[in-house]
């Protein structure tokens, strides 16, 4: 028969299987008042016998954690987030602690489970600031019950490299104004990309061109990227996504195309690229010339470079676009103007020549490093004096450069201005000349620029 000693929560019992304690759940046993240093009760909420030390109720016999496995990475130089798995994580206050002893890092981090086999770690700035890419980090988690487990250990990682690297929201950018190497060191994830081509160039006048004669302004280079939000219709669009895995990829970023002064067209922009996919050099300007009238049609490139016009021409052509890339430069009539059209770019076509030499076509705006930049403007075109119009043109939004002016500043270069650089801007064409022939450029493209940018 069951013997009773004492009363209230100091009972036990004494039976003929053995000893029972007083049972009580967890929030009776902590709301219990009036306990002695030793006392012992069951909680039937965690299934453990507890003794009270004199402060708190401690666990007789205490969970033993381990730890199974530890995904995520821990980059040298940036936060990151690791997911545990084990078991007898408990409920609260499990410590992970990361230990690095040859960059001195001994750092202990408290954090809530999500569960008895599962919990997920911010790593903080002591450790990512302090380790060495290449060295391994032991991590092991201490639980509730003060017992610590086995460790797991996790080689840290070099963050990727390659550009001039900045940071914007939850993204990590990578611009290159110059070719180089992007060596990417993450697991596999999409990576967004803006590849702009280097500008064609304005086109000059030619030594046999007629005095009004004035050079079609360069094409933009051409635009490619699978960041949402872009023109569409023929120019610039948004592509597919770009999975990238870890790996060493070569950035190719096109310079802008040279202007030119004799009766070809103008040089087209050199191609960007990366990951395997190319943008298309803007294309070059038609050229003043007399003759042949092939050199005053515009180029074909990423947007196609604008057309001069010809004394003895009727009617000239600017070059065709890069579908998906850029717009076609501006076209003229066929009257005895003499106007000279606008460079295409990555958001509109270049103007057409008419009364007035055509403007260059504006590029497109973007966001892709955290700030508001419009590139891959077209070059304008040429002034020339039919009709009073003495001024060239501006150059598209984006880079584009301004058309010379006709008359005393149409020599040398033509007064025009080039592309900006690492925008893929077209250059602007030479001004027709005032006291007739003579031979001069306009101005050259603007180089390109590549951009990538992920989620760490």
């Amino acid at each position: 028969m069951p013997i009773f000693v004492g009363a209230g929560t100091s009972s036990f019992l004494k039976d003929t299987d053995g000893i029972g304690f007083s049972k009580r759940t967890t929030t009776q046993i902590g709301n219990l008042s009036g306990m002695v240093e030793g006392q012992v009760v069951y909680d039937e909420t965690s299934k453990s016998l507890k003794f009270y030390n004199g402060s708190n109720w401690i666990n007789i016999s205490s969970a033993i954690p381990t730890l199974t496995s530890v995904t995520g990475v821990i980059l040298a130089g940036a936060t990151s987030t690791l997911t545990l798995a084990g078991t007898n994580f408990l409920q609260s206050n499990l410590v992970v602690n990361f230990l690095q002893s040859s960059d001195s890092v001994d750092v202990d981090v408290t954090v809530t489970p999500s569960s008895d086999t599962a919990a997920s770690v911010v790593v903080p700035a002591s450790v990512y600031n302090n380790v060495t890419a290449g060295n391994a980090v032991t991590i092991k988690v201490t639980n509730s019950d003060l017992v610590s487990s086995n460790t797991r250990n996790i080689t840290v990682t070099a963050l990727p490299s390659g550009g001039t690297i900045t940071t914007s929201g939850v993204y990590r950018i990578h611009t290159f104004n110059s070719s180089s190497n992007f060596v990417f060191t993450l697991s596999a994830r999409e990576v967004q990309y803006l590849i702009i081509a280097g500008g064609g160039g304005g086109g000059g006048h030619s030594n046999g061109g007629y005095y009004n004669d004035g050079g079609g302004g360069g094409g933009a280079g051409g635009y490619r990227t699978n960041v949402t939000g872009l023109a569409s219709g023929g120019g610039a669009s948004a592509e597919g996504s770009n999975t990238v895995s870890a790996g060493t990829y070569a950035v190719v970023v096109g310079g802008g195309g040279a202007s030119s002064s004799s009766n070809a067209q103008s040089n087209n922009g050199n191609s960007s690229s990366v990951f395997g996919k190319t943008s298309t050099g803007g294309g070059g300007g038609g050229v003043g010339a007399f003759s042949p009238p092939q050199g005053n049609d515009g180029n074909a490139g990423g947007s196609g470079g604008g057309c001069a016009n010809s004394f003895n021409v009727s009617g000239t052509q600017g070059g065709a676009g890069t579908s998906g890339q850029g717009y076609r430069g501006g076209n003229h009539p066929g009257s005895n103007l003499q106007t000279a059209a606008g460079g295409g770019g990555a958001a509109a076509v270049g103007a057409d020549a008419a009364q007035q030499t055509g403007a260059g076509g504006n590029g497109v705006l973007s966001t892709m490093t955290g700030s508001s930049v419009t590139r891959a403007g077209g070059g304008g075109g040429g002034g020339v004096n039919a009709n009073g119009n003495t001024s060239g043109s501006a150059g598209g939004t984006g880079g584009g450069g301004a058309g010379g002016n006709n008359g005393a500043l149409g020599r040398s270069t033509g007064g025009a201005t080039a592309g900006t650089a690492n925008t893929g801007g077209g250059g602007g064409g030479a001004g027709g000349s005032s006291g007739g022939q003579g031979a001069y450029n306009g101005a050259n493209g603007g180089s390109g620029v590549v951009i990538v940018r992920y989620v760490l």
